[in-house]
């Protein structure tokens, strides 16, 4: 009975000493999780991602959006296509870029839409003179 009462007495104050221990060590990992990770996009609620307009030259049309069947139509169209038949299938762009230089010599306009179904990719056409040249992709998350 003795033994088992000093055994008792043993394991009564060695488990303070083990539980502030432990106690311890995990306030000092929370601690170094705090200093180290970023909770401000949790803290904040952001919206849809907003297209950028920084680098729009003139935005034209603010609401412009291009859907997945308008993609898909504009995808399909030859290059040196006239400019018209481009732009019967699909309504003014959002904004217009900066123009570019792609080769020596010929300087292409370029008509920015924010994909419908992502708005943080932008379809971009380019333009020489009234000859449809092309498109790229334009990623901004």
């Amino acid at each position: 009975m003795a033994q088992r009462s000093v055994r008792l007495q043993q394991q009564t104050t060695a488990d303070p000493l083990s539980s502030l221990r432990y106690w311890l060590v995990g306030s000092t990992l929370l601690a170094v999780v705090g200093v180290l990770a970023d909770f401000r996009p949790l803290l904040t609620s952001q919206p849809e991602p907003a297209v950028d307009t920084e680098i729009c030259q003139e935005v034209i049309h603010p609401e412009s959006r291009l859907s997945r069947d308008r993609l898909s139509q504009l995808l399909s169209i030859p290059e040196r296509s006239s400019r018209e038949a481009v732009q019967q299938l699909i309504a003014a762009p959002f904004c217009t870029l900066p123009p570019l230089t792609v080769r020596a010599g010929a300087v292409a306009e370029r008509e920015a839409y924010p994909l419908e179904f992502d708005p943080g990719t932008w379809f971009i056409l380019l333009y020489e003179e009234d000859e449809y040249v092309g498109y790229d992709f334009s990623f901004r998350h």
